[in-house]
């Protein structure tokens, strides 16, 4: 059992994390309210396409400096406009990206995910015929085991994250996709207690923590340039 000096340091590294992390979500949800650019800007590209599934409560600019940065390696960038601030249920968003892979002809697709939107991704991947034409997802802070805090949530959207809920028990139970699957996450995430290991997927821990702030962290671009690249 650690000490109590050991756990006080702990506990100060967390909370700085912690701040650091909602500075990190304000400012990228000020940049998104400020946006000016469209999609449609970052659609072209002879690289692998690209698709960005956000967070709840997000939109595709949440994600913008790694859109930005990938399309500036060539490659194109596609987002789901139809998920709006993503509070849809997971099936149901995952059925309307599979109509826009459908709808593009998008094949050979690498999805990019932040917290839900690696759920909508997995859910795509296992349970939608669309699903095929995603080559792998690098997730970043999703709650794959579901969280605990969850059932704290004063919103239907946010409760769907409890590991009991139907849909994350399918999810859970869907393992086959799994080797597709890239999960990053922090040392801490105030949000997933759990944590993100995935089971069967390429689970990378970064050294420092967070749920947004770590989508900063050079090792995510690293990664999806290693799955696209």
């Amino acid at each position: 059992m650690p000490s109590a000096p050991t756990r006080l340091v702990a506990l100060a590294r967390n909370g700085g994390w912690w701040v650091r992390d909602y500075l990190y979500a304000a400012v990228a949800q000020l940049r998104g309210m400020g946006g000016r650019d469209r999609a449609e800007d970052l659609a072209d590209g002879d690289g692998v396409p690209i698709l960005l599934l956000p967070g709840i409560y997000e939109t595709w600019r949440f994600l913008e400096p790694l859109a930005r940065a990938l399309h500036g390696r060539g490659h194109p960038i596609h987002v789901v406009t139809e998920l709006g601030g993503n509070r849809r249920p997971i099936a149901e968003s995952a059925a309307r990206v599979a109509r826009l892979l459908v709808a593009r002809d998008l094949d050979d697709v690498v999805v990019v995910a932040h917290s839900k939107g690696g759920l909508i991704g997995k859910h795509l991947m296992a349970f939608d015929p669309a699903g095929d034409r995603v080559r792998a997802m690098v997730a970043v802070a999703t709650p794959f085991g579901g969280s605990r805090y969850s059932r704290l949530m004063p919103t239907p959207s946010l409760r769907a994250f409890r590991s009991g809920d139907a849909t994350m028990r399918a999810l859970a139970a869907a393992a086959t996709v799994n080797t597709r699957i890239t999960s990053v996450y922090g040392a801490f995430d105030p949000h997933i207690p759990e944590g993100s290991e995935l089971a069967g997927a390429t689970n990378v821990r970064l050294a420092t923590g967070g749920h947004f702030r770590v989508l900063a962290d050079p090792r995510v671009i690293a990664e999806v340039i290693r799955v696209a690249e």
